[in-house]
């Protein structure tokens, strides 16, 4: 039985800022004497100084790793194999999944290098296109031939790696991939060409995945928008007048166009799941620790998750047992029982209990509710169980999780204190106002993120899944700046993460998927949370969801397995 509680999450209403009285708002909130009432004043505006009004007994948790037992170096390796994953043919969508692609390697009706220049040329359409998706914000074509000449002579000898061979993949400007510069999303960062791939990149390379190249983000994945005023604003393939949001921005936007099949992102705060719940596909942030964060840019790094987009929850399971596992490179992954994939593929979802918080679940616009309660009844008609639970201290999770993340990010910038100035207004903004916290919010932060810890163990006792909307509401209109200087709109954020920021608090597994569309046909997600190391559910869930909902096919999209195969 849930313990009594009371819904205390509220939407806030915060002018929105952009252009010069953005620039000229984010000067004075940094200087030093004159800003310190207004950056005192955003921090109380968001509910942050609770940390300094809220006392609390437990004793804090640093970094939320679930138990497991402890592996050793030599077994750092991803364990699962690729090839099971692969299920009986699905409904027709809109989407053209990775099992399209090894089966016209396989039957000879094209190669990974024609399909590399297909690819190349969508990218360019979709650039060439007003607006501009601006998805990817680095290509080495040279480098993506070779991949894919090697690929193709792979299928020649009748030799391929796995499903994943020859399947073109795009990876978020977050993580280390061969031969580029990790840029984060801004101007300074990347100035060193890493040596070595992140792992979860090494993996998808070592899987014959193609690498297509580095995708857009927000910069230093600060904010759930798809705004950069360095690279450009992604556009939203559902309605380029509208944002995908992000801060995985040009990955979501990479898989709903049609550009890949697959793409990783990373999500600190819900940025793999928003873009992708705005964009119409699939996309997982797996329990932390699962998966590998070495050459991942170091920014946030007690709620850092690395996680796959995709198409379909199938593609969203091949690249997850490409990259999950231990790595000794990374020391928080090896207290993890062994990934496993073990029940994703059944028939229906007979005996799964489905948790929903009412207040919660409806605090969102009238059209994401409607849209989410139907998914969550072709859900229950499809076998689960639906029980209420009620979920108490939200308010509390989201000050704590933001005060960790953002406190996080700005010890990561204080590094490069002279290239500040080339930071976008809203990020500096932003940055200015986390210098007012102190090392006490810090830590009572960290003493919420155990008594979350503590909610969430009894609550998975009763239910196997709580299932939420994604976002509380649809793709929000572009405004006027979002081509130049950016802006700043903290109550659209608040809206777009009511309902990320506990999975990263409490590191436990969570996938949005398609829910439906509201009734200007923009996408709805669906999310579901589970106790650690249940990504297996996770995906069942989104697999049969995508039995039962209906796709889109996007306003902007891109058909280069097709175009190569003509």
């Amino acid at each position: 039985m849930a313990m009594p509680t009371t819904y205390d999450l509220k939407s806030v209403k915060m002018p929105r800022l952009a252009g010069k009285s953005l620039n000229l708002f984010a000067a004075l909130v940094e200087s030093e004497l004159a800003g310190r009432a207004f950056r005192q004043r955003i921090l109380a505006s968001g509910g942050l100084l609770r940390a300094r009004q809220t006392p609390l007994e437990e004793a804090p948790t640093f970094l939320p790793l679930a138990p497991g037992p402890v592996r050793r170096p030599q077994e750092a390796k991803a364990p699962l194999a690729l090839e099971p994953i692969l299920v009986p043919p699905r409904p027709a969508a809109p989407f053209v999944p990775a099992r399209d692609y090894a089966a016209a390697y396989r039957e000879g009706r094209t190669t990974p290098l024609r399909v590399a220049n297909a690819v190349l040329e969508a990218i360019d359409e979709s650039e060439a296109c007003t607006p501009a998706l601006r998805a990817f914000v680095a290509l080495d074509r040279d480098d993506l031939a070779r991949q894919a000449a090697l690929s193709t002579e792979r299928h020649r000898q009748g030799a391929p790696l796995g499903p994943l061979d020859g399947v073109p993949v795009a990876i978020k400007d977050e993580l280390d991939q061969v031969p580029y510069s990790t840029s984060g999303g801004t101007r300074f960062y990347g100035k060193r060409r890493p040596s070595r791939d992140a792992t979860t990149v090494a993996r998808l390379r070592a899987a014959g995945a193609l690498l297509v190249g580095k995708t857009n983000m927000h910069e230093i994945g600060i904010d759930p928008t798809g705004s950069n005023v360095h690279f450009g604003q992604n556009r939203n393939p559902y309605d380029p007048s509208r944002d995908t949001c992000g801060s995985s921005s040009g990955s979501a936007t990479a898989v709903s166009a049609g550009l890949v099949p697959l793409a990783l992102g990373a999500d600190g705060g819900g940025s793999v799941r928003i873009p992708s719940a705005l964009c119409g596909v699939v996309g997982l942030k797996p329990t932390f620790g699962r998966l590998s964060e070495q050459g991942a840019m170091p920014l946030c790094w007690s709620v850092a998750h690395i996680g796959p987009i995709g198409a379909t929850a199938e593609d969203v399971a091949l690249a997850y047992a490409a990259v999950a596992g231990p790595d000794a490179d990374d020391p928080g992954t090896l207290a993890q029982p062994a990934p496993t994939l073990e029940g994703w593929d059944a028939a229906d979802l007979r005996g799964v209990r489905l948790g929903v918080y009412p207040a919660w679940f409806e605090h969102a616009s009238p059209e994401v509710v409607r849209v989410a309660r139907s998914a969550v009844d072709a859900l229950v008609g499809a076998g689960a169980q639906l029980r209420e639970i009620e979920v108490p201290d939200l308010d509390l999770m989201r000050v704590a999780h933001a005060i960790i993340i953002l406190s996080e990010m700005a010890t990561s910038m204080a590094d490069f204190p002279e290239d500040r100035h080339l930071l976008g207004s809203s990020v500096r903004l932003t940055l200015a106002a986390t210098r007012e916290l102190r090392p006490s919010d810090y830590v009572w932060a960290q003493r919420v993120r155990t008594r979350a810890l503590a909610h969430f163990a009894r609550l998975f006792g009763e239910v196997d899944a709580i299932v939420t909307p994604s976002t509380a509401i649809t793709a929000p209109v572009l405004p006027a700046a979002a081509g130049s200087g950016g802006w700043s709109d903290l109550s659209c954020t608040t809206e777009l993460m009511r309902y990320a920021f506990p999975g990263n608090l409490a590191g436990l597994p969570a996938i949005s998927f398609p829910a439906g569309y509201d009734s200007s046909g923009l996408p709805v997600g669906l999310q579901a949370i589970a106790n650690h190391w249940n990504e297996a559910l996770l995906l069942r869930l989104a697999r049969i969801a995508g039995t039962l909902v209906e796709r889109h096919v996007p306003a902007r999209i891109h058909r280069p397995l097709a175009k190569a195969t003509s």
